[in-house]
């Protein structure tokens, strides 16, 4: 399963920067997906993820979007071998995963555990030198950053949103977030003030900025 777990990371950062460079889901269409259509419909925007919870198995399907330039059977075996149920290769290129609870859950909890583990690496690791701690919501869709103000500025630090932003994505997506919810906001505080000076909203900022 961890392996599938690194896969399907390295999926999502190609969509996010798919998503940041052209531009591909518009507000406009997300609302009006939002007003009654059924969630099975959202399997036909290439930039959503669909999580069917049923009573005792769990679907999740990718869209093709996700698996541009990749080899599709390779990532197909490779989630069967890794204990995915079924894997079914849709007519619009998108991939549906069906799984049992058990181990939609188990993928869950591998993907909490290797998010706690980059967020301690961030803090330790000593590449990120201004970051001083990171606190997170129960969904991962909220980080904030408590840092030395002066040296975060005068640094890179600042790409460590990057990081948030795709892990707590991602954690949201596969947990059933529905396409309007899955935002990720980071505050960066100065640690010695208690001043929030710096806000990115994930994806949404990165592709303003683009």
């Amino acid at each position: 399963m961890k392996k599938l777990i690194i896969v399907l990371l390295l999926t999502l950062s190609a969509l996010l920067a798919a998503c940041s460079s052209e531009g591909e889901v518009s507000e406009q269409g997300t609302k009006k997906e939002q007003n009654g259509k059924e969630e099975k419909a959202k399997s036909e925007d290439e930039g959503s993820v669909e999580v069917d919870k049923g009573l005792f198995n769990v679907e999740v399907t990718l869209p093709a979007s996700m698996f541009e330039g990749e080899d599709i059977d390779s990532a197909i075996e490779e989630a069967k071998a890794e204990g995915v149920k079924e894997v079914i290769k849709n007519d619009d290129g998108s991939i549906t995963y069906k799984m049992s609870k058990s181990e939609h859950k188990k993928m869950m909890k591998e993907l909490e555990t290797g998010i706690q583990e980059s967020l301690e690496e961030m803090k330790t690791s000593g590449d990120f030198a201004s970051i001083k701690d990171v606190t997170h919501n129960k969904n991962y869709s909220e980080f904030t950053l408590e840092v030395d103000k002066a040296t975060y500025e005068n640094s890179m630090d600042g790409f460590a949103v990057f990081g948030l932003g795709i892990s707590g994505v991602y954690y949201q997506l596969f947990n059933g977030a529905k396409e309007d919810d899955y935002k990720v906001t980071i505050n960066v505080k100065d640690q010695a003030t208690g001043e929030d000076f710096d806000q990115i909203v994930f994806p949404d900022d990165m592709e303003e900025n683009e």
